[in-house]
């Protein structure tokens, strides 16, 4: 995959645009080629000021993509933890006793009942199955935190998501190096989650 310096730092709203336009539109993303035998996972980081020009661009790009022939498969995390909540009955009790419950309590039965591996990925992978898709947008990751996090969603969903791209709209960095490998910081301040098996797509070009 071909790189290029692309900040989002100072770029518009139409650059951004069509710069991910172009790339997720070409041939040689679709099909996943020079990844070598990495999966075709994408991190598109933006700052979290941003977040209402990016929930638009991702609109604007589903919208296009889809009238180019090109489906996509949009999930918005928080839509899907509160539609697996709601499945589960538990969505009405935590709202009679979000205001009881001490914040680690209520974190502690969320993480538990949006378990990445048990619950959520295999939701998107159930999501996945009925639809027919060329690409995955995934959002909602800072809506979700702290009782979903983005690394351990992709680290479960490269299990199976391995046949058309995946790109992770992130409020934040994803910054790779050598000495420190490479690291989703959300919101631009938390420096814990390590993921190493996503391309940054403003890195790459069609």
């Amino acid at each position: 995959m071909a790189h290029m310096n692309f900040s989002i730092q100072s770029f518009s709203e139409k650059e951004c645009f069509d710069h991910l336009l172009n790339l997720i539109s070409s041939d040689r993303f679709l099909q996943k080629l020079g990844l070598g035998n990495e999966v075709p996972f994408f991190i598109c980081p933006f700052p979290p000021r941003k977040t209402g020009e990016m929930d638009r661009i991702r609109t604007q790009l589903r919208n296009k993509l889809e009238q180019q022939g090109i489906p996509v498969l949009d999930i918005n995390l928080y839509d899907l933890a509160i539609e697996l909540l709601k499945q589960r009955d538990i969505w009405d009790r935590i709202i009679e006793t979000e205001s009881s419950v001490s914040k680690d309590q209520l974190k502690e039965l969320l993480q538990g009942v949006l378990d990445s591996e048990a619950h959520l990925v295999p939701a998107i992978a159930a999501k996945m199955v009925k639809s027919e898709f060329k690409v995955m947008f995934l959002s909602g990751v800072g809506e979700v935190f702290p009782y979903i996090r983005s690394h351990n969603v992709l680290n479960n969903l490269q299990k199976v998501a391995k046949e058309q791209p995946t790109i992770m709209f992130f409020p934040g960095d994803y910054t790779q190096s050598l000495e420190d490998g490479a690291s989703l910081d959300l919101f631009e301040k938390l420096h814990d989650d390590k993921y190493y098996r996503a391309f940054n797509i403003f890195h790459c070009e069609a």
